[in-house]
């Protein structure tokens, strides 16, 4: 099989990129990634030289572009990682996220009808159902509304629905994953945990948005990779599956259980004002994959955070 992965630079596609290299061997794997500030070059050189890795650099937004990588490559699965992700970035320049997040979504789909693409799957997130109020135990599933906060999120709702709607219109056989927090090694330092870990290190006061009460489910990259996997071979087309680790904190909590962990003092933290549109909690139901698919995360949250955080170390 040949899959095709965009985005294969940055932190949850570098991931996947090479677990599928890892796993499936005989696979044939075509990267493509635009190569931004958040690209992790480094994963690139760890597996430059597979013989069953073609890389391009190229933006998704490039039709033609697209045209000549799928008329060369003749891929069977497309996944799609690549996103402008950032929610701070969304809020002070929203047209990159648009551009990228649904006209680069639609030209892919595009040259997936043409080309005969037998699967594309899209990787979402859960921010595309805004927020819940932190005084109860809801969850949302797949079909609760969309809400989204943020210029980020609703750039990613868009390509939910545009997604959905070539499977309804033309056919395309497509899937779509909504995941919680992500953490693991590869992540840009902007995200909240390596930040965190950076910040330790060089024993700089960390600003924490509000009163850091803002609540967060996380998965361990590797098992959202597992999730991706089980969904592109085995999912109906037309699916949709929340994906999450069932590990709620606050930040504020995870913040000074990183600290803790660092052996640093919790006088690191400062409190700054709120972001705008700061939603107060994210938490899914994941009861279909579950029964579904028989997927269930395998990583358990604290052992995953001492794996990050060694990581990191190294890192910095």
């Amino acid at each position: 099989m040949r899959i095709l992965i965009t985005g294969c630079a940055g932190f949850i596609g570098a991931n996947f990129t090479k677990y599928w290299l890892n796993n499936y061997t005989e696979d044939t794997v075509i990267g493509i990634d635009c190569l931004t500030y958040a690209a992790n070059i480094s994963v690139l050189k760890e597996i430059k030289d597979c013989d069953k890795f073609n890389f391009y650099k190229a933006n998704i937004c490039d039709r033609q572009a697209m045209e000549r990588i799928f008329q060369s490559e003749t891929p069977d699965i497309v996944v799609n990682f690549a996103a402008e992700s950032h929610v701070d970035r969304s809020i002070e320049k929203p047209r990159i996220f648009l551009e990228t997040n649904i006209l680069g979504v639609q030209t892919l789909l595009d040259v997936c009808l043409q080309y005969g693409i037998k699967r594309f799957h899209q990787v979402s997130t859960d921010e595309v159902y805004g927020e819940l109020p932190l005084d109860n135990n809801d969850l949302f599933t797949e079909n609760s509304p969309l809400k989204p906060s943020s210029p980020y999120s609703a750039s990613k709702a868009a390509a939910d629905m545009l997604v959905l709607s070539y499977f309804r219109t033309y056919g395309l056989s497509v899937s779509i994953s909504r995941s919680t927090n992500n953490y693991g090694k590869y992540q840009h330092t902007e995200k909240l945990i390596p930040k965190v870990i950076e910040y330790a290190l060089s024993n700089k006061l960390f600003p924490i948005y509000g009163d850091g009460l803002n609540v967060r489910d996380w998965i361990y990259v590797d098992d959202h990779c597992r999730a991706i996997d089980m969904i592109v071979r085995n999912a109906p087309w037309g699916s949709v599956y929340n994906v999450g680790g069932g590990t709620l904190f606050p930040n504020v909590t995870l913040i000074k259980e990183i600290l803790k962990r660092l052996g640093k003092s919790e006088d690191l933290i400062t409190f700054v004002t709120d972001r705008k549109g700061h939603d107060k909690k994210y938490a899914l139901n994941c009861n279909k994959i579950h029964s579904e698919l028989g997927w269930k995360p395998q990583r358990g949250f604290f052992e995953g955070l001492k794996e990050t955080i060694e990581w990191y170390r190294d890192f910095f």
